[in-house]
């Protein structure tokens, strides 16, 4: 008895010293950290991680015994970055509508895995998705979460909720064949009872938060990118669904019209707001609405529609319409007052260059401070996650990443993501993505 139970205790020792190797604490060590909460950088810092969290924030350099110490010579660390408008199931090309009647949505679930990966690796650990066809986010969202697949965090709305030919309709421009008459269940609504019921389905399908499209959009086969497509007494129905649900709602809205309607029905995020304007802007700080600018994907469209055979005739005019306006719009806002968090619309081009807003953001006039700002703890509070995400501090997730250089003074540095970790797990460093291991595994 008492020889088995030495071999016990001996086994268990031997477990523990396994354990307590598999967890000893990460250690990195920053010539620059940016602080997001006061938006200023500080000097040499030492983040201490135990597991998936933040144990310490320490100045200066220390190394605490048996730790894992990761040097990240001239360069600044940032809390992990915040993309809070992509669309990762999806990728715009030139050949997309042919795309959209020939793939399946099992093609879209395995190119979503690349560029979900993609993404991260550009610095970005957590994101908003906001719509996708067939809730392929919430699967890809699950994976991720189960370690089966490389990606950032992902909080997803599954698909967007519109009206009858409206920007989520995605019969818009199809033969009379095809288009049929899609309903709730399709993420179509007219009315407020069909919008109790299209957000009551999207809670049993298991999604984060709810997208509406409360105005035309440019990608889509129809005539408007401006035009209200929700009524008041619709969008009105809406917010009260998704609030009794706990989620939050975010709102693709170009038109100032539809903007209005939408924040005095109470949403939480505009996202583009293209055509944005002074009441608009006075309603939205009155409100509390964030403002999320995805600045960048107007610029693409534009240039894109420049060349001929690009986009679809329609879809072209509507982003000359737009690209132009919206640098504008951002700058006033900006100096409006109006809350704004970060968001690209990646998906419009293509995956892993999330960091392209950025540039667009300083020449319209925002310091870079509150750009990074944007897409850290801003980012974090319209998620409703900044207690776990937003800021290096202790407690928090470890999320982590590293640029070359000093983005306060150089912006385009947010383009080469260095150092990438993850709730502790780290993806990237000098520059190189490191061979992962599933937690499957």
């Amino acid at each position: 008895m008492r020889i088995r139970l030495s071999a016990v205790l001996l086994s268990l020792a031997v477990l523990s010293v396994a354990v307590h190797a598999q967890t000893k604490s990460i250690v990195l060590h920053c010539p620059n950290l940016f602080d997001s909460v006061s938006g200023k950088m500080l000097g040499e810092t030492t983040v201490v991680i135990s597991g998936e969290r933040i144990e310490q924030v320490m100045s200066g350099y220390q190394s605490p015994p048996g730790a894992n110490v990761i040097e990240l010579p001239s360069q600044t660390c940032l809390p992990g970055l915040i993309d809070d408008h992509v669309h990762l199931t999806d990728e715009y090309t030139s050949n997309h509508l042919v795309e959209k009647a020939t793939l399946n949505p099992s093609d879209y679930a395995m190119r979503s895995t690349l560029w979900a990966k993609r993404t991260l690796l550009a610095g970005f650990t957590t994101v908003r998705n906001l719509g996708d066809d067939h809730y392929n986010s919430v699967s890809l969202r699950n994976q991720i979460n189960a370690g089966w697949v490389e990606g950032p965090r992902i909080f997803t709305a599954g698909p967007a909720i519109g009206s009858t030919g409206g920007h989520a309709d995605r019969t818009d421009g199809l033969n009379l064949d095809l288009q049929g008459d899609p309903g709730p269940d399709e993420s179509i609504m007219n009315g407020p009872d069909d919008a109790w019921k299209a957000v009551r389905q999207h809670y049993k399908e298991g999604v984060d938060l709810i997208k509406i499209m409360a105005s035309g959009g440019v990608l889509d086969l129809s005539g408007s990118a401006d035009n209200p497509q929700l009524t008041q007494e619709e969008i009105n129905a809406l917010v009260a669904a998704a609030h009794d649900y706990g989620y939050t709602v975010a709102v693709h809205a170009h038109g100032a019209e539809a903007i209005r309607r939408s924040v005095i029905g109470g949403v939480d995020s505009i996202e583009h707001g293209t055509f944005m304007d002074q009441r608009d802007t006075e309603l939205m700080k009155e409100h509390g609405t964030w403002y999320v600018p995805t600045v960048y994907t107007g610029q693409f469209v534009t240039e894109r529609a420049k060349v001929p055979g690009t986009y679809p005739p329609q879809v072209a005019q509507k982003a000359l319409q737009v690209g132009p306006q919206i640098m504008k719009t951002l700058a006033a806002a900006y100096k409006a007052g109006v809350k704004m968090a970060y968001g690209t619309d990646e998906g419009v081009y293509a995956h892993g260059q999330n960091w392209r807003d950025f540039a667009p953001m300083i020449e319209a006039g925002i310091p870079a401070s509150y750009a990074l700002q944007t897409a850290t703890i801003n980012a974090a509070e319209l998620l409703k996650k900044d207690k776990e995400l937003g800021s290096i501090a202790p407690g928090k997730l470890a999320d982590v990443t590293a640029v070359p250089g000093n983005p306060l003074n150089d912006i385009r540095v947010m383009a080469k993501a260095s150092f990438v970790m993850k709730a502790g797990i780290v993806y990237k460093q000098d520059g190189k993505e490191l061979l992962w291991e599933s937690p499957r595994n």
